[in-house]
């Protein structure tokens, strides 16, 4: 159909985009909302993490079904915030150095603890792959003999954590907190998640898996590593804090920061490394929380953080409002279609990620839907993939409209050369 404009509306028009123009909010205004969510964020992480280090505590303090599944219940929680803070990654230097340290995957869990026979033992790629440092209170790491008698955050953060160079060494973070909460998870592409018993922690004749308090001491020294991480990072975020002095450093780059992670956990990371990969290896082991089958909803917070940084506002975990000016703002005035076309595409991502997560949370868990064949799961995994890439293509035609310097995302094999993941 020929749409004609008459010169009213012609008139019109340009009125409503020199109106936008006129009430563009300035950089330093963006910048200081993204800061300010930053800050709400990583300081939801932290009061979360309390809450796991209460419930670690209670647990090993009287291990039973009860408290097992409480501190399980406790560390889903810990993830709805701390996901979320992932958009920061890429474009601030200071987050992606650290974020190694909270949310490393995937894992050689061998490394940490015992694991089943079908695990295997030290690799060509991992000599420490199976050194289970809780049964092993000494052991020579790259020619030098280690104290493990007693197991502490140092121990953890500064010797054992990507020994020898290797990043699968992840021996600190959510990852392995999630791992002595509900151990491997051996079901394949089967219903259920890791089912460690809270006897594991029981102290005395009762312990099994051997060494309860060694496994305990483990457990205790990661979450409280955690909680010490997160409170670092929260402090950069606050007023005179690294992280924020850096964003403000430069205006302009600091813009293109917000752009580089929304477009970089978009594209190569969540699409890509998190999810296309995972589904063309049909492997469950790919999966990002694959001790706990709680994958859907880190895609899914993943997926929001984008959108709530792009709108500026974020809703803390005690329901408290954080908004301000927000890149949307600062499109509208360059280009209110762009911003519109911006916002359905994070609409459509969401509801795709949406769909994923209650259909997990009916019973169709993420690793069923990574099994060869399994069309349906197939639908749902690259329904959040098409999305992510989709709404890269418009962060991209932002970076333009706003007159940036060309932006480089991080990529994935899986989607830039999937013929590379088999060889």
């Amino acid at each position: 159909m020929t749409r004609f404009f008459t010169a009213t509306s012609i008139l019109t028009i340009g009125a409503a985009s020199a109106a936008f123009a006129a009430n563009a909010p300035s950089k330093a205004e963006v910048l200081n909302t993204y800061a300010n969510i930053a800050e709400a964020k990583y300081d939801d992480s932290l009061i979360a993490a309390k809450a796991l280090q209460e419930a670690v505590d209670a647990l090993i303090a009287d291990p039973s079904d009860a408290t097992l599944n409480a501190a399980r219940a406790a560390w889903v929680a810990a993830r709805v915030p701390y996901q979320q803070t992932e958009v920061y990654r890429f474009g601030n230097a200071i987050v992606d150095d650290w974020e190694g340290k909270v949310n490393a995957w995937p894992l050689d869990e061998g490394l940490i603890d015992y694991v089943d026979a079908s695990y295997g033992g030290p690799t060509d790629e991992n000599e420490f792959a199976a050194l289970n440092v809780i049964a092993n209170p000494s052991f020579e790491l790259s020619g030098d003999a280690i104290d493990a008698s007693e197991i502490t955050p140092e121990l953890l953060g500064e010797t054992l954590h990507e020994a020898d160079g290797i990043e699968a060494n992840v021996a600190t973070g959510y990852h392995a907190i999630e791992f002595l909460l509900w151990g491997q998870d051996l079901n394949g592409h089967g219903a259920g998640a890791g089912n460690r018993p809270h006897t594991d922690y029981v102290q005395g004749d009762a312990c099994t898996g051997g060494n309860c308090d060694r496994r305990a001491q483990y457990l205790s020294a990661a979450t409280a590593l955690l909680v010490n991480d997160l409170e670092w990072m929260a402090a950069q975020w606050a007023e005179g804090g690294e992280a924020r002095a850096a964003l403000n450093a430069n205006e302009t780059a600091g813009v293109s920061a917000i752009l580089t992670g929304m477009g970089s956990l978009s594209y190569g990371e969540q699409a890509g490394e998190r999810m296309r990969l995972g589904l063309m290896l049909n492997d469950p082991e790919e999966e990002h929380d694959c001790f706990s089958d709680n994958t859907h909803n880190s895609h899914y917070y993943d997926g929001l953080g984008i959108q709530n940084v792009y709108l500026g506002s974020y809703t803390r975990i005690d329901g408290t409002p954080v908004s301000g000016a927000s890149l949307s703002d600062l499109v509208i005035s360059s280009d209110p279609s762009l911003d519109a076309e911006m916002k359905v595409k994070l609409a459509n991502t969401m509801q795709a990620l949406g769909r994923l997560k209650s259909t997990a949370e009916a019973g169709f868990a993420y690793d069923q839907m990574l099994e060869r064949g399994n069309e349906g799961g197939e639908q749902l995994i690259m329904g959040g993939v098409n999305g992510l890439v989709d709404q890269t293509k418009t962060i991209e035609r932002i970076v333009t409209a706003l007159e940036l310097d060309q932006i480089e995302f991080e990529g994935s094999d899986s989607l830039d050369n999937p013929d590379a993941v088999f060889h």
